[in-house]
């Protein structure tokens, strides 16, 4: 993989939009616990370092500009090395709006983890505001023995208002092979987004995917969860909880991973308290 470039100064928004970068490595430090060489960001991306209760690293994204607006784009890279450990958490939901131009956003995120490394990826919702237009893309690269706790939430529209445009990717591949590949598509221009065989009404809509080699030899098995929710096996060691639900409270209890531990088991005791 190539990683991004460190991210350059902070610029600020241009008819075509703000272009921003992030990246964040995380390697062991020899003393059993995990260091941060590299934890840089420019734009609406102010990273910090959080107290970690275990060997693990901690860090939050501080939303530091509005963004993303329409026009934007936007990068942000993550690495745990072989042997490390982080978990990545951001202090409050990510808005979407639009932008002077009518140009869509885009964010594009990039993660990848090594064999032995653990990677808890629980950001806060997205948010798709009226009139906006986002497209996001996740691409995840993980090692053999690599561990992968990662939710995606999204919230279309901010209450009492209808959405706007957002399309999202996620993919994920272990070992050069793909495990999850999955792209949706919702509000104004998206067929039947909201119909019956989608949301069927609701507005918020999310994913829990752990991957752990573990589950090679005890696969998880399909169930249902509860109203909206369903857990489902991967053709590989991972599973994946997806949900609907009528607004972020309720999605978030349905993907709340301490509440799905029965299902899931602790996959790594380096990362406690996310």
């Amino acid at each position: 993989m190539t990683t991004a470039p460190q991210a350059p100064a902070a610029a600020p928004h241009a008819p075509s939009g703000l272009r921003a970068a992030a990246r964040i490595v995380a390697a062991p430090d020899g003393r059993g616990g995990t260091a941060l060489p590299v934890l840089d960001g420019a734009g609406p991306f102010a990273l910090r370092r959080l107290r970690a209760p275990g060997p693990g690293a901690r860090v939050a994204l501080v939303g530091a500009m509005s963004a993303p607006l329409g026009g934007d784009l936007l990068a942000l890279t993550a690495e745990v090395r072989d042997g490390a450990a982080l978990a990545f958490t951001t202090t409050a939901a990510t808005l979407a709006l639009p932008g002077r131009t009518g140009a869509p956003a885009t964010y594009d995120t990039h993660l990848r983890v090594g064999d032995g490394a653990t990677l808890h990826w629980l950001p806060e919702p997205l948010i798709s505001a009226r009139g906006s237009d986002l497209r996001t893309t996740t691409r995840v690269e993980l090692a053999p023995t690599a561990r992968l706790v990662l939710r995606e939430e999204q919230v279309l529209g901010r209450t009492g208002e209808p959405p706007g445009r957002l399309r999202a990717r996620l993919t994920v591949r272990r070992a050069g092979r793909v495990l999850y590949d999955q792209e949706l598509g919702y509000g104004p221009g998206e067929a039947g987004w909201d119909g019956g065989a989608v949301l069927g009404g609701h507005r918020a809509v999310g994913q829990l995917l752990v991957v752990d080699p573990a589950f090679e030899e005890r696969p998880r098995a399909p169930r249902v969860l509860g109203p909206g929710a369903v857990l489902s096996p991967l053709a590989g060691p991972a599973a994946v909880v997806s949900a609907v639900a009528p607004d972020a409270l309720r999605l978030r209890t349905a993907l709340d991973l301490r509440l799905l531990e029965t299902y899931f088991f602790a996959t790594d005791a380096a990362i406690q308290g996310n």
